[in-house]
């Protein structure tokens, strides 16, 4: 697991459409965007796109959270990319109350840009299970054929 993005220059454009975001984020949780304040935004995971698949930028953000009756505290909020073909397409938001429970996202996080692997066993007994069900259906039309 990444600890956090090198260090790496977003251009004014990326920097708005993730504060763009993590603003909607806090709407979503039901706080008041006027009256909070998003205080710190760093890149903790920038995975380039490749020839064979897409890239992934997660950004976290901590700040004040103002909700409707004025109450204040300290929120912990997570917006989630996929970079395709050049453009920030946005998978997921959230806010947390801790820095713990945004851990947790990140560990989902992790699991799910894990590339899928055929060293995987379920992966390979899937495909023992195709190439099973293939043959015994082409062996099933053989002597169907055959009988007929």
């Amino acid at each position: 697991m990444r600890a956090q993005a090198p260090q790496r220059q977003f251009s004014e454009r990326v920097l708005r459409q993730v504060r763009l975001d993590s603003g909607r984020a806090l709407v979503r949780a039901n706080f008041c965007l006027e009256s909070s304040e998003i205080i710190n935004l760093r890149c903790v995971d920038d995975r380039c796109e490749t020839d064979r698949q897409f890239g992934n930028q997660l950004w976290y953000f901590e700040g004040i959270g103002v909700d409707e009756t004025r109450n204040r505290q300290n929120i912990h909020g997570v917006v989630e990319y996929s970079v395709q073909y050049g453009l920030q397409e946005l998978v997921e938001d959230g806010v947390f109350d801790t820095a713990a429970e945004r851990e947790r996202f990140r560990s989902l996080y992790n699991r799910e840009v894990n590339v899928p692997s055929w060293r995987q066993p379920a992966h390979r007994l899937l495909l023992a299970g195709v190439i099973a069900i293939t043959a015994a259906m082409l062996l099933y039309l053989m002597l169907r054929n055959l009988l007929a």
